[in-house]
């Protein structure tokens, strides 16, 4: 059967943020995926994708599936359940821990993993209903000191245009396996075939994305906050900034320029291990570019002082001048923020932020650190956790210190995971929900961050729901209400005015709300339930999207009429709305100029800030601070958690789908295995102080003496009582091991020590 006679289903990878356009074949039985392509159509991705997606059936239609609730004996083993049995039962379980202990020690975790973003957002409604304050994702693990310091400076969030800069700077990235910008590893090879552009890379690896550099920063494992400032002082003491862009644009900068001013560069890069005219010659390159684009990731956000180099590699492109710039950085639009609320307080050191409940730790965009959880939950103090709610994520894997996770969710009074498969956190829950997959709905992402252009993709469902799952906005409607919180409320007015059209029904929802404000946070169950059996082709699920293109007509109305969406208020908003319907491979709905980004800026002057006296005192403080060096017991540094070309987020629960690298080696230089007498598909002991691991070895060119590195992804069940495969990494790692401004977990940064295994 040929291509041309195939029936091809418009669709995404959820492998990565990304989400890239793919097409999918299904084979004879209607369920599995029998190929897998780049989707041309797509806004972004334009027909791009990486070997990774070619394996989403593994996902789909692996042994991990659930199709039915299943309730947890008092012998732990578990007993499958019918829906209105489970419904019940955790609806139950949670209002007694409600109307005990009050709804905020109901705690959230999740809320849709890479790709299933537009299900994740019906939570907010239960956890409404059930009064849950505090809340937390994968993003606490990662992104938070980035946002804090983007909240600080500009009062928004920043990316850069990677594609089109001069100079682009990875820190602690590597986009050759990790992506994060379409079409990366096309982008990557380009920039390195073009003489007039150069890439910097800050990362102790060599890795692919630094074989293609013009500049390498090696640096010693834990000293880039060290590497970051040798940079910027480069800037300020040879005259390198931009004056003129900066006395129009920044404030504040006098105290940190100060602290560069006297940075003994030659003796900061002694302490990264680097060469100091390579790294004046990468500052001087930066300086010089017409534009320049800084990326940082989970090398530096998952290491030592990771909030302050969110500071400093920031300092790279406004010393510079590169905001609101071809080829600089910018502010993205967005229909959905996918971050939630605001960190509280602006500039200075952060004052008003709110804090966890037991260990006052900052929490910020509304996310608790992943690293206190356990924390906030093992202890008798009266405002504790009680029970939590866990949604298309797995904390007993993912998070920091396992064995204490595991721990925190047994002392539990009652937990629920909602989730396809019966993950090692499911394995500790009362009630385990089965959602249907994400290609068995209707889905989306809110990682669109894309300039000049921004687009949003609605992924059309292609295969029928697996019997015995339903989609997690069923899932949540049916806790909302088993929960009374509709009770007496007559949705029908709503509901006959959507079967008239969804002019007459937004007019009905705005007096409604007007009658109802109480009812505000339960929008999402309630549009759901009136507005989404009227949407096309059971589209459902996408009722909410109708108050987000509405919101965004409000707030980026001439964003989105460049786009060529027509109209003002509700009508822009419908005609969003129903391009968002109409187009399965995703529709542009914003298109700025550069200069458009400064009305973004929402610091009071709207002009940059750097007048952070948090960090201008870090800062300074590295002059002092004890820099990373061997520990005799410890002597090397272990980044836990890889990205390779055969890892992935675990929800590829099976090893089958790995062509290599099945067991996940750990990875140590030529002349660390030398001296431990160690050769490759030798079996060796790591050694951390949380835990330990038996690891095959192998030798790399791209690890640096002392740095030895564990994959992402392993050390899952792929079934009850099978074997794992490969190391789990937060077997090795520790709660307490973090930043002190985010709490961002040191996963890249874990002391260790290896031994032979005869």
């Amino acid at each position: 059967m040929s291509d041309e006679t195939t029936e091809w289903h418009p669709s995404a990878c959820i492998l990565c943020e990304c989400n890239c356009g793919i097409e999918v074949r299904l084979a004879a039985d209607g369920r599995r995926f029998e190929r897998v392509r780049g989707d041309k159509a797509h806004p972004a991705s334009k027909g791009y994708t990486c070997e990774k997606a070619l394996r989403l059936d593994h996902y789909q239609n692996g042994p991990h599936r659930l199709d039915t609730p299943m309730r947890r004996r008092p012998d732990g083993t578990y007993e499958p359940v019918d829906w209105d049995t489970a419904i019940a039962g955790v609806a139950e379980g949670l209002a007694k821990v409600r109307d005990t202990h009050g709804g905020e020690t109901i705690f959230y975790y999740g809320g849709g993993g890479q790709g299933n973003h537009l299900s994740g957002a019906y939570s907010g409604a239960t956890r409404a209903a059930l009064g849950s304050k505090y809340r937390s994702n994968a993003l606490a693990q990662e992104k938070t000191g980035e946002m804090w310091v983007n909240r600080q400076l500009l009062g928004a969030d920043t990316k850069g245009d990677y594609e089109n800069a001069e100079v682009t700077v990875w820190v602690g990235k590597n986009p050759y396996q990790s992506h994060s910008i379409p079409h990366a590893r096309n982008t990557l090879k380009e920039i390195a075939r073009d003489p007039a552009k150069s890439m910097v890379v800050i990362d102790p690896r060599t890795t692919e994305t630094a074989e293609l550099a013009d500049f390498h920063l090696a640096l010693r494992p834990g000293t880039d906050a060290w590497c970051l400032a040798a940079l910027a002082a480069v800037m300020v003491q040879e005259g390198l900034c931009n004056r003129t862009w900066m006395d129009e644009h920044v404030t504040g900068s006098e105290g940190i320029e100060g602290v560069l001013q006297d940075v003994d560069i030659d003796a900061y890069a002694a302490i990264c291990d680097l060469d100091a005219d390579l790294v004046r010659r990468a500052a001087r390159r930066i300086a010089g570019a017409s534009s320049v684009a800084v990326y940082e990731d989970l090398g530096t956000q998952m290491g030592l002082n990771s909030t302050l180099c969110s500071y400093l590699d920031r300092l790279l492109w406004v010393l510079t001048g590169n905001f609101a710039n071809h080829g600089g950085h910018y502010v993205p639009t967005s229909l959905v923020n996918l971050a939630g609320g605001g960190s509280g307080g602006s500039g200075g050191s952060g004052g008003g932020e709110k804090v966890t409940p037991v260990a006052g730790v900052r929490i910020i965009n509304g996310l608790v650190p992943c690293n206190v959880i356990a924390e906030e939950i093992l202890t008798d103090h009266p405002d504790r956790y009680r029970a939590m709610i866990v949604e298309s994520s797995n904390p007993a894997h993912s998070l920091a210190d396992s064995v204490r996770m595991r721990q925190a969710l047994d002392a539990l009074e009652f937990v629920v995971v909602i989730d396809v498969a019966m993950t090692e956190t499911a394995l500790l829950a009362d009630y385990v929900l089965p959602a249907s997959s994400q290609f068995e709905k209707y889905e989306a992402t809110f990682f669109n961050f894309e300039f000049p252009a921004n687009y949003f993709h609605l992924r059309r469902p292609f295969i029928e729901p697996l019997p015995g799952t339903l989609p997690e906005p069923e899932i949540h409607s049916r806790i909302v209400e088993a929960l009374g919180v509709l009770d007496g409320v007559d949705l029908t007015p709503l509901a006959e005015a959507a079967e008239h059209g969804r002019g007459e029904f937004g007019s009905a929802f705005l007096g409604f709300m007007g009658e109802h404000p109480d009812l505000a946070a339960l929008t999402p169950v309630i549009l759901y339930r009136t507005l989404g059996p009227t949407l096309p082709e059971g589209a459902a699920t996408a009722a909410l999207l109708w108050g987000a293109t509405n919101m965004a007509a409000m707030k980026i109305g001439p964003s989105m009429n460049r786009a060529g969406h027509v109209g003002e208020g509700l009508e822009l908003g419908e005609a969003l709305f129903s391009a968002i319907l109409a187009n399965p491979s995703g529709v542009v709905f914003s298109v700025d100029e550069p200069e458009e980004n400064w009305s973004r800026v929402r610091t009071i002057d709207g002009r940059i800030n750097l007048d952070n006296q948090l960090m201008v005192e870090m800062a300074a403080g590295l002059t002092t601070a004890e820099t990373p060096g061997s520990d005799p017991d410890y002597p090397f540094v272990l980044s836990a958690g890889e990205r390779r070309s055969f890892t992935a987020n675990t929800i590829f629960r099976s090893p089958e789908w790995r062509k290599r690298d099945r067991d996940g080696a750990l990875r140590i230089s030529e002349a660390d295995a030398h001296t431990l007498g160690l050769a490759d598909g030798d079996r060796a002991r790591v050694i951390t102080e949380r835990g330990n691991a038996e690891v095959l070895v192998e030798i790399s060119p791209m690890m640096r003496q002392g740095h030895i590195s564990l994959p992402n992804g392993y050390g899952i069940t792929q079934t009850a009582g099978e074997a794992q495969v490969g190391v789990a990494p937060n077997e090795l790692t520790s709660s307490e091991h973090r930043d002190p401004i985010a709490g961002t977990p040191y996963h890249k940064h874990v002391p260790a020590r290896l031994e032979p295994v005869s």
